[in-house]
């Protein structure tokens, strides 16, 4: 999961000190304003922030789906290829058998995102005022306001998603041939009330620990390198306009729009890449049943016996595939959401504000 706070870079690239402002040349590029938590109209904001992540979610499950068979398969045969493992669902199971847990799924997402885009706008807010009255540089209130918010928004949305996880991943497995496959469930309702049943409400949140353990680095590593993804880009286009005689640019959305999802994608590979053993020993603790789920050392010591350290990273092909596209269709889906929400009053297109994203210096 996806992890994912969204916001445009918005950095100011000073002169070092003792340089002289004549020998450099300027390249501006003037982007749209953001709209922040105070122009956003909030009934509208949740409800068709509702709606559209519902349908991202849906086009993305089946690659959760994949990843999740893999993660929990018991030998590394099993695991060994994305599109074998992607057939044999296709061929035992039908097109169904990739949403499994969907609308259980879906039932929970609806109430984690919006407390997930909620904690994620006034933690963003309150942390970019506060470091702003501290002192902070604007780039630097950008970053800490952006990781702030990125890591709260995360661990508030665990509280409802990880018993989501749970009962999921366990409707995901069954036909998989481990984990929740001894125990059939008739569906969310019947998964809930037999994990409750059998292991209290600890079953619930099992792996709970594990779960901010995974999401919280990886929304920060998610940050850093979709900030630094968009530094680069701009930076670029200042160069190619500083070297062809350029003075400046204003892109239009859709412009944006693209260097956004181009940083998004990048981000969300490197962030699958670096938290992936953490999510598979997550998934492997709260779907298999026994002892081996019941403690993080014992699924690590088992994953290591099935395949060596190379298992913690089964299901990578899926989790990267999924996680970039799931970042690009979130950034870009957040960023249409916050102008279909805006108050009337404040317009949906805010006036354009200037930041400057490349000053080189001239021989």
């Amino acid at each position: 999961m996806v992890a994912v706070a969204f916001e445009r870079l918005d950095e100011e690239m000073g002169l070092a000190a003792g340089e002289d402002p004549g020998t450099l040349a300027t390249a501006e590029v003037h982007l749209p304003a953001d709209i922040n938590w105070e122009m956003l109209d909030k009934s509208k904001f949740f409800f068709l922030g509702a709606g559209l992540f519902s349908t991202v979610s849906a086009a993305l499950y089946p690659a959760v789906v994949l990843k999740t068979r893999l993660q929990v398969s018991p030998s590394a045969a099993a695991a060994a290829s994305c599109l074998r493992a992607a057939a044999a669902i296709l061929r035992h199971e039908g097109p169904r058998g990739f949403y499994r847990g969907f609308g259980t799924s879906i039932a929970g997402t609806v109430p984690a995102r919006a407390l997930y885009m909620g904690a994620l706008e006034v933690t963003r807010s309150g942390v970019g005022t506060a470091a702003a009255r501290l002192g902070a540089s604007e780039p630097a209130s950008a970053a800490i306001a952006s990781a702030a918010a990125g890591v709260s928004a995360a661990m508030a949305a665990q509280v409802v998603w990880t018993p989501i996880d749970v009962v999921t991943q366990r409707l995901m497995v069954q036909g998989g041939g481990r984990g929740g496959a001894a125990a059939r469930y008739r569906g969310g309702v019947d998964a809930f009330r037999k994990i409750l049943m059998v292991d209290g409400l600890r079953g619930l949140y099992r792996g709970f620990g594990v779960s901010i353990l995974t999401y919280a680095p990886s929304s920060a590593v998610w940050w850093a390198s979709y900030s630094l993804s968009q530094r680069v880009i701009w930076g670029g286009v200042g160069c190619c306009l500083c070297s062809s005689g350029g003075e400046g640019l204003t892109p239009g959305y859709g412009a944006v729009s693209a260097v956004q999802a181009a940083s998004a994608a990048v981000a969300g590979g490197v962030s699958a890449v670096t938290t992936m053993p953490l999510d598979t020993i997550k998934t492997r603790m709260q779907v298999v049943e026994g002892e081996e789920g019941k403690s993080v050392w014992r699924t690590v010591r088992a994953l290591v016996r099935e395949g060596g350290w190379a298992a913690c990273y089964r299901g990578l092909g899926p989790r990267w595939a999924s996680m970039s596209m799931s970042a690009v269709t979130m950034v870009t889906t957040y960023e249409l959401l916050k102008r279909l929400s805006a108050k009337t009053e404040t317009g949906t297109t805010p006036p354009a504000s200037t930041r400057q994203r490349d000053e080189r210096k001239m021989s």
